[in-house]
Parts: C-alpha cells; structure tokens; sequence
C-alpha cells in the first residue's frame, strides 16, 4: 500500500530535496507540496493524506496554530521539518506538545540544506503512517489550577493508607510522548517526588522539550545530567544522546546517573534500562509509568518493577498515539493498573490501583 505524503515547507528548495528523496521510495508518494498554512489546509482537506510533513518554523505564518487546527479539525500524523537554529527546537518542542508525532531535524551545515540522511525521514513516514487517531479518545487536560487542587486532595488523603511516600517515579515514553507528557506532569504537584524520564527523542530537542514542558507543569523540569542528586518537586529528563540513563544511590541520596553503552530493546538511551535500574536500587517503594510508543522498550523493565513490589502503571489504548510500548508490558503482565492519561497522575502520587 503506498502511503500518501503532503510536504508543507515555504522554501521552494526545500520542498525541492524532500520531494526528491521520498521519491526513491516505492512505497511512499508525495501527492502535493504547499509554500504556506493556506495552500496547505486545502490541499490536505481534498487529498486526506496519510501523512503530513511540516516546517512551522515559516515567516508569514504562524505554524503552531496551523498544526493546532489540524489535529483539531483533521487529526493526522505530522512529521515536524525543524530548523537547526535554537528557535526551530523551542518551536519543535512546542509542537511535539501539541500533537505532533516526530521530528526531523535539518543539517547544521553552512548551506543549511539536510544531507543524506540513509533513509531516515522515509523511515519516521512508514512509523507515522501506521497511526490512526480515528477513535482515540484523549480528554484535554483539565484547567491546571483544578487539575492541580484534585491532585494535590487525592496525594493528601491518600497519606494516611500509604505506608510510605514513594521514593522516585519513572516514566517512559516514544511516540507521542512529549503530548503525553504534557498531560501527566501538568497533574503532577511542585512537591511530587522525584521523577525520571526516558522520552524518545534527537537530542538536540531535549532541553527544549525539557523547557516546554517546564513552562507548563508545576514540577521543575530539567535535562539530567550526570551525579544531579534528585530532588523533590523535581523531573529529571534523559539528554537522549549516546547515554541511558539510571538512578544511582548511597544510603537516602538518589542520583542520576549517565551510561553510554549500546541500544537496549532497540534505543538508547532505554526505558528498559531505567526501569531495571530502578527495581534494582529502589525496588518496591518506586512508581513505573509507560506511555504512548511503538515497540516494547519498557515492558521488560516494567515488569523486573513489578516483579519487586513496584507500583506500575500503563497508558490506556484509547488515549495513546501508539499503544505498541504499552500493550508490551501489559501483556507480559507488568501493569498494574492501566488507566487513560488524564488518571494517571492520580495513580502514580497516590498509589492507589
């Protein structure tokens, strides 16, 4: 089945090389290429494509509303163009938040032009054309200062039942995942307990991912670095270089720690690794959570979680972009509760199944 690619970038040599290396592939077809959000809304409103590649970093327009409206009003996977510049990755990361799927992140050379890229982009299109958001049912985030006021009642009253506050809370995530994110730690409190994440992403994203995120969720939110003791109030999100990240600790101090190593259940940093880690170092008094994202990274570590009394939580198929790292775990029996997104903050502070 050839999958169908509308290409909306205002550079004319631009849309030239995208044009051009999509069409060495036989599966994939570029059905139209627009210059600007206009061109673009009537193109995918008359050809429904199968996937839409998007740079909104475009003067003229403003392409975060654009994507906005399109996931609003025509929901389909969206493959951000991103720039090089540090704009084009705060504009990225805010798109990522709002929907979009992946990213593609132009060259950093001179001329500014991608080089090869072995496949990549094509590889990012085949992934994002097997999403379907027909059906899916996430609920917006409820007002943060609700959201934050039913959260911090459901940690309080939950105090007198839990036997001890849990030491650290992992999460796990991949397509999708920054949405996802966004939504979870939105309920998170500022005095939450630490918090570690490992989301699939280039690393030229994460700070600004980090920063995104930061800006909206009552948390602080940070890119880890190595030795960073954890903190309360604290998440502590993976550079998504060539390093996993662990939590290390000595006697009541948690810290997180930075391996490079080779790809786990096939990514690096993995969710697999941090998960292990933790049933490791931590064992029945942490709270593993995975989210949205194609494959099984972090079902495995789930599980090891599970398997020392950890308390563990999967994203609901309803209200994933990809219920592949989920549906995993659950079906090795990992999960212990399995909840829409919009829950799962109140699961994970309150441990309550």
């Amino acid at each position: 089945m050839t999958i169908r690619v509308i290409i909306v970038d205002d550079s004319p040599t631009m849309r030239a090389i995208l044009m051009s290396r999509l069409a060495k592939e036989p599966d994939i077809e570029v059905v139209a290429a627009a210059a600007n959000a206009a061109e673009g809304r009537q193109v995918i409103r008359e050809l429904d494509p199968d996937v839409v590649t998007l740079d909104v970093e475009m003067p003229g327009m403003n392409g975060l509303d654009f994507l906005e409206k399109i996931m609003q009003l025509r929901p389909t996977p969206v493959i951000i163009v991103s720039g090089a510049t540090q704009k084009g990755a705060e504009t990225t990361a805010r798109a990522l938040a709002l929907g979009a799927v992946d990213c593609y992140a132009k060259s950093e050379n001179s001329t500014g032009l991608p080089l090869d890229d072995n496949g990549k982009l094509a590889q990012m299109i085949r992934e994002a054309s097997k999403i379907s958001f027909k059906g899916r049912a996430a609920p917006p985030p409820a007002p943060a200062a609700a959201q934050r006021q039913s959260v911090q009642r459901v940690a309080t009253e939950a105090r007198g039942s839990m036997r001890e506050r849990p030491r650290l809370i992992a999460i796990g995530s991949s397509t999708g995942g920054v949405e996802a994110l966004q939504i979870l730690l939105g309920g998170f409190t500022e005095t939450c307990p630490p918090t570690m994440v490992v989301q699939h992403i280039n690393a030229r994203f994460a700070p600004a991912v980090a920063r995104t995120l930061d800006g909206s969720c009552p948390p602080k939110i940070v890119v880890a670095e190595p030795d960073m003791p954890l903190k309360d109030g604290h998440v502590y999100i993976a550079p998504g270089d060539d390093r996993h990240l662990l939590v290390g600790g000595a006697g009541n101090l948690l810290t997180a720690k930075l391996r490079k190593g080779d790809p786990v259940s096939g990514h690096l940093p993995s969710v697999d690794v941090l998960f292990g880690s933790v049933a490791e170092v931590i064992g029945a008094n942490a709270v593993g959570i995975l989210l949205t994202g194609m494959g099984s990274d972090g079902a495995r570590g789930l599980l090891a979680m599970s398997q020392k009394g950890a308390h563990t939580i999967a994203q609901d198929e309803a209200t994933c972009t990809v219920f592949g790292m989920p549906r995993a775990a659950i079906s090795l029996g990992a999960a212990g509760v399995i909840a829409p997104i919009s829950h799962i903050a109140r699961h994970a502070l309150s441990k309550a199944a």
